[in-house]
């Protein structure tokens, strides 16, 4: 008897946990969904930005947080994504709804061929492999010009949908929103299924995991895919935000912000890739205005001081974060809902 009341009680508090995570689920949408309404339009602008971060930190953090695999090229698969856009619609005519999956699976393609060398190498030298495909995909972007129109770039037309074009701000951020949850609820599936432990196992000791019969291989080549594919999307849907690309947007540093956005956040947390990008994203922002700011109610110019100034605080909370915190944003939120249930 008392066995089938603790199940039963037990029963009762997952029930009103389920209930619990679902509302908070729909608060955050309604809250999304509600945004253009209430804040600024330049704010909206980086919410639509934000989604599309956090969808290629997803990808990377595919890669590297849960399969232990270093990119350092992350950068140039969005920018594959983007020009496959560009070029689709530029030269064949091609509507969104065609453009945005080809644009990932065109990714994909080339992740895996410059993943082939993961099979044999692994951590700095798969870092500088990853590296060589940033500069050969730089130099394509830049010297194909009869395709790509070189350092020109191509315009994009908005995006449009049942004849209704997203041709500001506000009206392609539904359509970012819808494609961070989409690609976030596809993300945390795939790591909870079979395909997802493989990956776990790979990062930790892959020679052991082809002991335990993985086949490392065919999921190596997976993550790679998996991993370039959502950054194929981040890049599709930057061209249509955009309404332009050019090779100067996917640079080098562009992949070392998607690299930090995934240590920042936490590797291997489907929250810490959020909170990374979230992270990566607003806080220069953040200081600008803080320095503006303290610029207007001293009454000083000091643009050319707080400029400087600003990169470096920004730098400097990076490196003391990771001091302070390795396991990253999503650890520090895990301990700070613990203590509130507490």
């Amino acid at each position: 008897m008392m066995a089938v009341t603790a199940e039963a009680s037990h029963a009762r508090t997952g029930a009103r946990v389920d209930a619990g995570r679902w509302i908070r689920i729909g608060l955050l949408i309604a809250a999304l969904l509600a945004l253009p309404l209430v804040a600024p339009r330049y704010w909206i602008y980086f919410a639509g930005l934000l989604g599309i971060n956090i969808i290629a930190t997803h990808g990377l953090n595919i890669m590297m947080g849960y399969t232990g695999l270093l990119s350092l090229g992350h950068a140039a698969f969005v920018g594959v994504g983007a020009y496959t856009v560009a070029i689709l619609q530029t030269y064949f005519g091609m509507p969104f709804w065609i453009t945005v999956p080809l644009a990932g699976v065109s990714a994909a393609v080339i992740g895996v061929a410059f993943g082939l060398p993961s099979l044999r190498i692994r951590g700095l030298y798969l870092v500088i492999a990853t590296l060589a495909a940033q500069f050969i995909l730089q130099f394509v972007f830049v010297q194909w010009q009869s395709v790509t129109n070189g350092d020109v770039g191509l315009p994009v037309r908005p995006a449009t949908v049942f004849g209704y074009a997203l041709n500001n701000e506000t009206r392609i951020y539904y359509l970012i929103v819808a494609a961070v949850i989409v690609m976030t609820v596809f993300a945390r599936n795939v790591i909870r299924s079979r395909v997802g432990r493989a990956f776990m196992a790979i990062r930790e000791r892959d020679l052991t995991a082809q002991v335990l019969g993985v086949e490392i291989v065919s999921y190596k080549l997976m993550a790679f895919a998996l991993g370039s594919f959502y950054a194929g999307i981040a890049g599709a849907l930057l061209a249509y935000f955009n309404q332009f690309v050019n090779p100067e947007q996917f640079g080098l540093l562009l992949s070392v912000f998607f690299l930090s956005a995934v240590i920042v956040g936490g590797m291997g947390s489907i929250l810490g890739a959020i909170l990374g990008a979230a992270f990566m994203t607003l806080l220069p922002e953040l200081l600008r205005e803080g320095s503006l700011l303290f610029g207007s109610v001293f009454s000083l110019d000091l643009g050319t001081v707080l400029t400087p100034l600003r990169e470096t605080i920004f730098g400097l909370l990076i490196v003391s974060f990771l001091l302070l915190e390795p396991r990253g944003l999503a650890q520090l939120w895990k301990r700070a809902r613990q203590k509130f249930s507490r």
